[in-house]
């Protein structure tokens, strides 16, 4: 995702000249810089278990994150609430890829999904929750990943632009019972990141995040102090965020790994099951039933 220091979506060149590029080629082109604008997503062996049954992408947009974690888990399953991204996921997903059109929430249903006036999804800003950047709404089918009857989930990343607490109410049981690795985006521009880092600790999730070489333990990491001082590096735009000569690297997505793992640690039961463990405190509400699978925010391009 990317914005000004305010919150709000900057307009780059390249987010300004997208709109009259075919949209594959768009597409191409972000699923081909992004590993060095998220470079964790170059180090997925770090994050994603070895033998991985299923992982999840929760807001795939382009697709950089799907088409990466393909050739690493038996099975992917890909949420994107905006209609013509997730047709373009579709059409091109590798066979273990299932593309499902909603938003990932904490309730079955339908729901709105605010975006800017001048953006149809593209912008990677659009959301469940409303902010100031947000001009309009698009109604779209609303699911639970625990109503999605997933099984041996290794690895869950959620870039969901501020509804980040009502996707893992709704992955409840999942997490009670598969203990997978999460990598979550979470932005102080939007909202405090303590109560998600929290209840995940609670869990018994510990946060990891990279902001050079090596893997830090968020505990001694402030990221809200981070991005408060990087936040100018937002405004910045994906391009020239990637291409030489660069500056210094924004941090906003943070690794969180169950029952004492670290970065590039397999997990701890052979099966890539915890079924007999409870989490100490598990995220609310009670089990809810199935949502919608139809099958079918990121820095701007």
């Amino acid at each position: 995702m990317s914005g000004s220091a305010d919150g709000r979506p900057a307009r780059t060149l390249a987010a300004r000249l997208a709109p009259f590029l075919p949209t594959r080629l768009v597409a191409a082109t972000a699923r081909f810089v992004y590993p060095r604008f998220e470079p964790e997503l170059a180090r997925l062996a770090d994050l994603c278990p070895p033998g991985c049954g299923t992982a999840v992408d929760v807001g795939g947009w382009y697709g950089p994150w799907t088409r990466r974690l393909a050739p690493l888990a038996r099975r992917v399953v890909t949420v994107e609430p905006v209609p013509h991204l997730a047709r373009l996921l579709s059409s091109a997903a590798p066979d273990n890829v299932r593309v499902i059109r909603a938003a990932a929430s904490d309730h079955r249903g339908t729901a709105l999904l605010w975006l800017p006036a001048d953006d149809a999804g593209d912008r990677g800003v659009s959301s469940l929750v409303r902010r100031d950047i947000h001009a309009r709404a698009l109604e779209v089918p609303c699911l639970t990943l625990d109503g999605l009857g997933l099984s041996d989930v290794g690895f869950v990343k959620i870039d969901v632009d501020g509804n980040e607490p009502a996707v893992l109410r709704g992955a409840r049981d999942l997490l009670a019972r598969d203990r997978p690795a999460l990598f979550i985006e979470l932005e102080s521009r939007i909202q405090p990141v303590a109560p998600v880092v929290e209840r995940l600790a609670e869990q018994g999730y510990t946060g990891w995040v990279l902001p050079g070489a090596d893997w830090v333990p968020l505990a001694s990491f402030s990221l809200e102090a981070h991005q408060a001082r990087m936040s100018y590096v937002v405004a910045q735009g994906l391009l020239r965020r990637v291409l030489p000569p660069r500056g210094p690297r924004y941090v906003n997505s943070v690794l969180f790994l169950p029952d004492g793992r670290r970065p590039g640690e397999g997990r701890v039961s052979e099966t890539g099951s915890h079924a007999g463990q409870t989490p100490r405190d598990p995220l609310h509400p009670a089990r809810l039933p199935a949502g919608p699978a139809a099958p079918h925010g990121r820095p701007q391009p």
